[in-house]
């Protein structure tokens, strides 16, 4: 199949998103502990909240799409994590917060079910390693740019800055709230998102063997299988560690 450079370039922006909505929550741990009179115990439902959803969502996400196919299901993605965006930006709460982390959780599970085979066909198997390397520098650089974006918020949000997107959020944020404007940011960049994914013409990727599902046959070849059940285990460790240092690093710092 001929490669489709524009394809490629909107997957790695969407690997930049991905990357931008999810390593944010760890610099706010501390606002919201300290914003909702949380202990750290409550505190730690939130990236539960988030992270739970790739196991709720991911087998269902592969079922998506060999019915719906990948524009339908990336459309779906992104309206989801709009949704649990504004949700949370028009009603900031614990509780709402759980909801909206959950659903922009499944949104980005849904992401990275679809974007890999995509990423696969639209570049070329041949090119499939680079770009997936070039995919995970973009997904650093949001990591790195994520919280620079968080701080300039917090610091100019309901002081005297002056520009449009400050003037806009005082508007819309609450007083002492200054984080969420954040929530803002996400909610706009999911629905621009949704708008481009829309006006892109995707194409026609064929599943391999492996990237096939039948829930019901895969699901007890997965639990009968002892080695799948070890990596289980393995992987669960292994992102309790890194998302647990980088959740918390913030809030150890600031004590």
């Amino acid at each position: 199949m001929k490669k489709n450079s524009l394809i490629v370039f909107l997957i790695l922006i969407i690997f930049f998103v991905i990357s931008f909505l999810s390593n944010i929550l760890g610099p706010l741990i501390p606002d919201i502990v300290d914003s909702f009179d949380l202990s750290l115990g409550l505190a730690g439902f939130m990236p539960f909240a988030f992270f739970v959803s790739y196991g709720v969502m991911s087998i269902p996400s592969g079922l998506l799409v060999e019915k719906y196919r990948e524009k339908k299901v990336l459309i779906w993605a992104f309206l989801l994590a709009f949704a649990g965006a504004l949700l949370f930006a028009l009603m900031p709460g614990f509780g709402v917060a759980l909801l909206s982390l959950f659903l922009i959780g499944i949104g980005m599970a849904m992401l990275q079910v679809v974007i890999n085979p995509l990423l696969r066909v639209a570049g070329g198997e041949s090119q499939f390693a680079f770009n997936s390397v070039l995919a995970q520098l973009f997904f650093g650089g949001a990591s790195f740019l994520s919280p620079l974006l968080y701080s300039y918020l917090v610091k100019n949000v309901h002081t005297t800055t002056d520009g449009f997107l400050i003037q806009t959020l005082n508007r819309l944020v609450p007083q002492n709230l200054e984080w969420v404007s954040l929530y803002w940011v996400f909610a706009v960049i999911a629905l621009a998102m949704v708008v481009v994914v829309q006006l892109v013409r995707f194409p026609q990727v064929e599943l391999k063997a492996d990237e096939r599902i039948e829930a019901g046959v895969a699901l007890k070849e997965l639990l009968t299988n002892r080695t799948v059940i070890l990596f289980f285990f393995g992987i669960f460790a292994y992102v309790g560690t890194e998302q647990g240092i980088a959740n918390w690093t913030s809030k150890f710092l600031q004590e």
